[in-house]
């Protein structure tokens, strides 16, 4: 999800009066709902989890275990650090590590749970496991949640009171809930309807707006298929269905481009419904790698990785 989305949620958290329990609670709970994406300032480094956006700092031990302790020291240590120099509020709450601690793994808890809603998925296991999860409940960005967290923070500070930032988690919890059966519906169309499939992989993702509507786009035997599901016209069935086309992906020269660079490893390795795209010219050949969930009329934000291959023939040289 979007960092505004994951702050709205830390701080609805501290409006329902966890930000009284210790100093600091407030900017301990929006912290660490943000937390995990420091990642995207480590894709230099050797080690793959770590180096991988939604990996290590989104699963279960390094997002939810091992970050927040840091960042309550972090915390801890500026709090300290004014109480020297008498830059804290005289109303102020006491500083209680404990607390502290407490706000920061529940913060922290949060970012895996909403980034695991969209197609773009977590490796919620790493680094024990590669596997990436998803439930396709939300749109990167929902407008929805928005202005529902939004709406509850307002009330809440306003009046002085906990009930409307419990209230709009409350709602945000059932309008996730809610989204996920549509799209577990959406996965199941395809199967019980034509066109009968039988994918090895599917994703269905949500539009911004229109919540209850779903892109559905699926990998079975080589080819990848879209479709779009509406539950609003038709329950158990797609609403349409493009034509497959393969992903070309076994192909020898394809096969080749995948390991001839380090971005287009990279790219494959967070790729996971990938498609290749041979362009065969004159000695050489242009191979585009893209991934499926994002190449649909409504997922139109195209992510890819280009590698350039020479080839054998005639007046090429070498041979």
């Amino acid at each position: 999800m979007d960092n505004l989305t994951h702050s709205l949620v830390g701080w609805a958290l501290a409006e329902t009066g966890l930000k009284r329990r210790t100093r600091k609670g407030l900017a301990a709970t929006v912290l660490a709902a943000n937390l995990p994406d420091i990642d995207v300032f480590f894709g230099w480094v050797p080690w793959p989890p770590l180096a991988m956006h939604r990996g290590f700092t989104h699963g279960l031990i390094g997002g939810v275990l091992v970050l927040p302790p840091v960042l309550a020291i972090l915390l801890w240590l500026l709090d300290r650090w004014q109480a020297r120099r008498g830059r804290l509020a005289d109303d102020s709450p006491p500083m209680r590590f404990g607390w502290l601690l407490a706000l920061c793994w529940i913060g922290a808890l949060t970012h895996p749970l909403l980034d695991l809603q969209n197609v773009y998925a977590i490796q919620l296991l790493s680094p024990a496991s590669a596997r990436w999860f998803h439930t396709d409940g939300l749109f990167i960005i929902s407008p929805w949640l928005l202005a529902m967290l939004g709406l509850g923070i307002w009330r809440a500070r306003r009046h002085g009171r906990r009930q409307p930032a419990i209230l709009a988690l409350a709602g945000t919890a059932l309008f996730i809930g809610g989204n996920i059966g549509i799209s577990a519906l959406a996965w199941a169309a395809p199967t019980r309807d034509a066109p009968y499939a039988a994918p090895d992989r599917i994703f269905a993702g949500p539009e911004p707006l229109l919540f209850w509507r779903r892109d559905v786009v699926w990998r079975q035997n080589g080819f990848i298929v879209q479709g779009r599901y509406d539950p609003l016209r038709r329950l158990e069935g797609l609403v349409d269905v493009g034509a497959p086309m393969a992903d070309r992906m076994q192909e020898p020269l394809v096969r080749r481009a995948a390991q001839a660079t380090a971005p287009a490893r990279k790219f494959l390795a967070w790729s996971q419904m990938p498609v290749a795209r041979v362009e065969q010219g004159h000695c050489r050949a242009v191979v585009t790698f893209g991934d499926a969930r994002f190449t649909g009329p409504a997922m139109s934000r195209n992510f890819n990785a280009v590698v350039t291959l020479p080839v054998d023939g005639a007046g090429c040289g070498g041979g």
